[in-house]
């Protein structure tokens, strides 16, 4: 059994931009990750959702590998203006990116 000592649960949501790096970083790390496609948030955009199963001893490690991955980044989203009588959009810059990272205790694994 290659991982028997799991103990934490890591769920990390990224953005689809920074999937790859994200997965390669962990593969390079000898780290298992399961990629669910998600969407949500504040832009309703489509993100990926890491599920990692982790010994405590690597939980710092992966965040900080995944912070080096997922890089926050500026887009536009486009508001129309109030009271204009043309539907003219302001852009409004909109921090997006970077990870989101729950951590969650392991009672029980089971692998076989």
């Amino acid at each position: 059994m290659k991982y028997a000592n799991i103990r934490r649960l890591m769920m990390a949501v990224v953005q689809d931009q920074d999937l790859d790096l994200a997965l390669h970083t962990l593969k390079e790390m000898d780290v298992p990750a399961i990629h669910m496609v998600s969407s949500g948030g504040f832009l309703g955009r489509r993100n990926a959702t890491l599920v990692v199963g982790l010994p405590d001893d690597q939980e710092e490690t992966v965040i900080k590998a995944l912070s080096k991955s997922c890089h926050q980044r500026v887009e536009y989203l486009a508001i129309p203006l109030e009271g204009s009588p043309l539907p003219l959009p302001s852009p409004i810059p909109i921090t997006v990116g970077g990870a989101t990272i729950f951590t969650l205790p392991v009672d029980r694994f089971e692998e076989f």
